[in-house]
């Protein structure tokens, strides 16, 4: 510090000596900051770069090096127009020179051209930088990065919309509130929304029984697991539309979690062939059953010959007996009378039981007995069965869970299957026994199987064996097993030929009814 007694020139030494010392430290300091910001433009991921007024790089950071192939030194000198692909730079060129002349900083996405000859997308923002006295472009300032993934992503999604946008199925996004936001041209065609302003709530889309099941099933589901799948009704002008719906929750980075994307497939056409299909399976396994009543016939008028003559031999003796001895006690009829009632009884169930059998209607399948329904079979059949000296054999396993089927369905099925087996005993050798079995298989299964000792079948015919005017006898229709196989199906069983060698055997599945103890099948 001067002291009272420094003269002027040592004083203004001092000076001199202070400013100077302030300038070393502010260089020292922007010293300091211009490395700290080299090193930011060296570490970035970011191209940084300086051009001449016409393109050329003037400075390339390191960047250049995992964006492009270049070593910065390789860009220098190079006019960046000519790595631009040729359209991108049309566009550029094509723009206002306002843009870059005057406002300065400007942003545009192009591909820029790498050293292997491949295009990278980049996203560019410039910053031009003009002598503040002249006015003069003096260089521009770049900051570049590779964009190549988010264009992708963008087109795929442009993509990915136009698909949707275009496809037949209605598909609707939906928020947690059941507002929907979003309807493509198929889903607003159906429910006659508008393209804009779309104001609509889930209640418009589906009928209210499907509504309650979204509701109430659907949506807690797809909160759970995150999709859900299965069969709704939306709502149609001309009225309810069944549909395939599949429902997915929005995941993934920044979508709402709960928003519902709810994609609907029109099965109507289909619904429609299927009904088509059943009336007209029914129609078939109507005149089947018509078919194998005449067939049957004999067996039918031996069933009702039975209690036929018994009621007149009873009925004969009663009045055998009030004509020797009009006096005698009504009571002494009791017996006659009795053993008359019991067989009108048993005439009115067998005739009740041929008229179920002939009538036409649909499957209902429902817990029954599969004993009772065999032995039903069994009875009519026994008569065509005493006539070719065949026997008929049981091997139930007892007891039996009762089975989900349709008992005239099934008691159709097996009476195919005893007349096939009985057809294919009649002309072989040896061949006087037919076996049907039944035996628990599994907790929900209870099988049976219908063994005859005939010539047995072929693999060939085996593979077309259930194919409908398909059969191994002369005055065969072939239908017979056509229709039992689509009546197993129906009634949510399965119907094949489990072996084709040493006689067939035929292997019938059906559900067991829930809650039934499992046993296991028999050695």
């Amino acid at each position: 510090m001067a002291s009272a007694s420094d003269s002027p020139l040592q004083q203004r030494l001092a000076a001199l000596e202070a400013r100077y010392a302030v300038l070393e430290a502010r260089n020292a300091t922007l010293e300091a900051e211009k490395r700290h910001y080299q090193w930011l433009a060296e570490s970035t991921t970011d191209l940084i770069s300086r051009h001449a007024r016409d393109g050329t790089f003037l400075y390339a950071s390191q960047a250049s090096r995992e964006l492009l192939g270049y070593e910065p030194e390789e860009l220098v000198g190079v006019s960046a127009y000519e790595l631009f692909h040729p359209s991108d730079l049309a566009d550029l060129l094509n723009k206002s020179p306002r843009v870059y002349y005057h406002d300065g900083f400007y942003q545009q996405t192009y591909r820029f051209r790498a050293k292997e000859g491949h295009y990278v997308w980049f996203e560019t923002t410039s910053r031009t930088r003009r002598d503040p006295t002249t006015g003069e472009l003096l260089d521009i300032l770049c900051v570049s990065r590779d964009v190549g993934r988010r264009i992708r992503a963008e087109a795929n999604r442009e993509r990915l919309a136009r698909v949707v946008e275009s496809t037949t199925d209605y598909v609707l996004f939906i928020d947690g509130d059941g507002r929907l936001f979003y309807s493509n041209e198929a889903a607003r065609r159906l429910l006659a929304l508008p393209r804009e302003g779309l104001d609509a709530r889930l209640e418009q889309a589906y009928t209210p029984a499907s509504l309650a099941i979204l509701r109430e099933v659907v949506l807690p589901a797809v909160s759970r697991y995150g999709s859900w799948s299965g069969e709704l009704d939306m709502q149609g002008a001309a009225g309810p539309v069944p549909v395939l719906s599949v429902v997915l929750a929005h995941r993934g980075p920044g979508a709402e979690p709960d928003h519902l994307s709810l994609l609907n497939r029109d099965i109507g056409l289909r619904k429609a062939a299927e009904d088509q299909e059943r009336r007209h399976q029914e129609q078939i396994a109507h005149a089947n059953r018509l078919a194998t009543t005449g067939e049957l016939a004999s067996n039918i008028a031996h069933e009702l010959n039975q209690p036929l003559g018994a009621i007149a031999n009873y009925a004969s003796g009663a009045l055998m007996q009030a004509q020797a001895d009009p006096t005698r006690p009504a009571g002494d009829l009791e017996l006659p009378l009795s053993r008359i009632n019991e067989q009108i009884q048993r005439l009115g169930e067998r005739l009740r039981h041929i008229r179920t059998f002939v009538r036409k209607g649909r499957t209902r399948p429902r817990p029954v007995a599969l004993a009772d329904v065999v032995d039903a079979a069994c009875r009519l059949c026994e008569w065509q069965y005493q006539q070719a000296g065949v026997i008929l054999a049981h091997e139930l396993q007892a007891p039996l869970p009762r089975v989900l089927a349709d008992p005239v369905a099934l008691e159709q099925v097996l009476i195919n299957l005893l007349l096939n087996a009985l057809d294919a005993s009649r002309d072989q050798p040896g061949a006087d026994r037919v076996l049907i079995r039944a035996y628990r298989t599994g907790p929900r299964g209870v099988t049976f199987t219908v063994k005859d000792q005939g010539p047995g079948i072929g693999r060939e015919q085996a593979q077309q064996i259930f194919t409908p005017f398909h059969s191994t006898r002369p005055e065969g229709l072939g239908m017979g097993l056509a229709i039992s196989h689509s009546l197993m199906e129906a009634m949510g069983g399965s119907l094949v030929l489990a072996s084709g060698s040493d006689g067939a055997t035929f292997e019938g599945t059906l559900q067991a009814e829930p809650g039934s103890l499992a046993r296991p099948k028999p050695e």
